[in-house]
């Protein structure tokens, strides 16, 4: 099969930990006989700096060409003072749209070898394997009318949540069918006793409901699941909500399980799929070799699994970064007790080399 990626690094670590989910899928390619095709672009702080322009046209053009699009990370303080349109995320939120990205999929899943990096007791978190997906094109973060006027001191901010019954329709059908795949139970999340987009997402999703008679509907209130995902994480399946909502949830998520750099992502919706991990560019770490690649080589896999259709691989992966782990490799965000940190590089490169083996041994490598 040929695997055509476009690679966005971005900005902070994200060429750190891109790099080396990009050694793992190159690693795939090679073991089991598939043709990778990859096209480095510019997004976020980098483009801006180059090119005045978070997201070039050069960029729009080559993730449209691809199969599939890596993301590395978004964000730089040196823009921060930018009008909205030419900060680093705008870049981002451009490129979602471009792409027609409207269902980001985080999955949060319990490593028993890393049970000490979580804050709760090992009794409450073991078992957690928990599939939130984020409605990610509407809702506040897209809203119009949206400004801040007036006279300093006396400035009033607006922005408007708004979502339509197709939005809230297409993504609910999006958690249904993955519900389906899993243990057929799916939480709603919203605030129905106050908003009235809430309001409207609540009934959409019922009636969605009525066509997947297989899985268990419930509804919760965000504050209530916020709390809930704290105290108990294994009561949790597919979780799905709204654009903040998932936003936040999302990362809590990962404290729960024990660090944020966990955490990978999938953006689907349009004609290709957008891949990244969950944390930000991290700016204060950037260029010390000491960031998580996990997000981003996991974000690999659920490339593999979601736009590619290519499981065997994707589960190659997966066992990968389940081995490290257990093998006692940690970046500095998941060392306790005095255990020694590996760099950036000795992770992704302890991973790839897994592949590399587990490919070869299967005997899935090209002829």
């Amino acid at each position: 099969m040929q695997l055509r990626v476009t690679s966005l690094p971005g900005d902070g670590i994200g060429p750190e930990v891109t790099s080396q989910a990009i050694c793992v899928l190159e690693e795939v390619a090679s073991g089991f006989g598939h043709d990778l095709e990859l096209d480095e672009k510019e997004i976020g702080g980098v483009a801006l700096a180059k090119y005045g322009n978070p997201l070039p046209d050069a960029t729009i053009q080559a993730c449209l060409a691809s199969h599939a699009v890596l993301l590395g990370a978004v964000g730089s303080p040196a823009f921060d003072q930018n009008p909205r349109e030419r900060r680093p995320e705008a870049g981002l939120l451009r490129l979602r749209q471009e792409l027609g990205a409207f269902a980001n999929l985080r999955p949060a899943v319990y490593y028993p070898a890393l049970a000490a990096c979580s804050p709760l007791r090992e009794e409450i978190v073991k078992g957690t394997d928990i599939l939130i997906v984020r409605e990610l094109l509407g809702g506040l973060y897209f809203g119009q009318p949206r400004s801040i006027e007036g006279n300093r001191g006396e400035r009033h901010a607006l922005n408007t949540m708004r979502y339509s019954e197709a939005e809230i329709d297409r993504i609910a059908r999006v958690a249904f069918q993955l519900a389906l795949t899993r243990r057929r139970r799916l939480l709603s999340v919203d605030k129905s006793n106050v908003l009235e987009c809430s309001r409207l997402w609540r009934e959409v999703v019922t009636s969605v409901a009525c066509d997947f008679p297989g899985v268990d509907l419930s509804h919760m209130y965000v504050d209530s699941a916020a709390m809930s995902l704290a105290l108990k994480p294994t009561d949790f399946d597919v979780i799905l909500t709204e654009n903040m909502f998932g936003d936040i949830l999302s990362d809590q998520a990962g404290g729960v399980v024990g660090s944020l750099g966990l955490l990978a992502s999938a953006s689907l919706g349009g004609a290709v799929g957008l891949y990244e991990p969950v944390h930000g560019s991290a700016p204060d770490i950037a260029g010390r070799g000491i960031a998580n690649p996990l997000g981003a080589i996991l974000s690999v896999a659920l490339m593999l699994r979601h736009t590619f259709n290519l499981p065997k691989e994707a589960e190659c992966v997966e066992a990968g970064v389940t081995s490290t782990l257990m093998g006692g490799f940690r970046t500095r965000d998941l060392t306790r007790n005095g255990e020694r940190a590996v760099t950036t590089e000795e992770m992704g490169g302890q991973i790839a080399e897994f592949v590399r083996l587990a490919a070869g041994t299967s005997g899935q490598g090209a002829s």
